[in-house]
């Protein structure tokens, strides 16, 4: 479904991306993990067409992606979302789904006829946790908690219909137990058929979820394979822990 080939991203002398190439089969669910400053962030935003690479390609279903414009990646069946949420803060949260369930995929895919999109948005938030009879989701964005933002935004994400889900450290500000919540949302996505990439630092979580790790380090991929295999490699562990020297 997605192959990245030989891709670099230069800012200055730095190369946060080099001379990477990856693949995502369809129907997986593939974690990429890594230090801080590892790269992860910056190959998502090349993927999605937030920037563009100084060198390689991006293949999505076997189409060229790499100059392609973010709302027309969206248009193709990729949503993501962010690790900095940045809802509408004033609007109730169930009115920040609007956009993304006007977009011209959803119109298309719904043949024009979305029925009443107030509902929709009141069943995606329920379906990633906002409890209806609390009434969460008519609450102004501004004064939820941080793990109610990232349902919000991984709610908008879906409403989009993707192909292929990027999730960008969903986890992170979430308690356990709202990740635990979580974890079957993102499950039951799979089985519907979806293809997810997820950038995670919480480990226990995604090795559990995940059908395959990749490990980045310097921009560079370092390892790739089953969790257990890919953390029993020297260079992740060197990468993790630093050398004993």
């Amino acid at each position: 479904m997605l192959r990245v080939e030989s891709v670099s991203k230069i800012f200055g002398r730095v190369a946060a991306v080099d001379r990477l190439s990856c693949e995502v089969r369809s129907g997986e669910l593939v974690g990429i993990i890594g230090p801080n400053g590892s790269g992860k962030t910056t190959l998502v935003n090349l993927i999605s067409g937030f920037i563009k690479p100084t060198s390689g390609r991006i293949l999505y279903n076997g189409q060229d992606i790499t100059h392609t414009a973010p709302h027309k990646i969206v248009g193709m069946g990729i949503s993501r979302t962010f690790q900095m949420v940045r809802p509408f803060y004033q609007l109730p949260a169930y009115k920040n789904m609007i956009i993304p369930l006007y977009s011209p995929r959803v119109r298309e895919l719904a043949g024009g006829r979305y029925g009443d999109r107030n509902a929709v948005a009141l069943d995606l938030l329920e379906e990633v946790g906002f409890e209806r009879d609390a009434n969460v989701a008519y609450k102004p964005a501004g004064t939820l908690p941080q793990g109610y933002l990232k349902r919000l935004e991984l709610a908008k994400a879906i409403a989009l219909s993707p192909q292929l889900l990027i999730l960008d450290e969903l986890f992170s500000g979430m308690s356990l137990a709202e990740v635990a919540s979580v974890v079957p949302v993102i499950e039951k996505l799979r089985m519907a058929g979806k293809t997810i990439i997820m950038i995670e630092h919480r480990l226990k979580e995604l090795f559990r979820i995940a059908d395959r790790i990749m490990v980045l380090n310097y921009g560079r991929k370092i390892a790739d394979g089953a969790a257990a295999e890919v953390m029993e490699s020297d260079e992740v562990k060197k990468a993790y822990l630093g050398s004993e020297e």
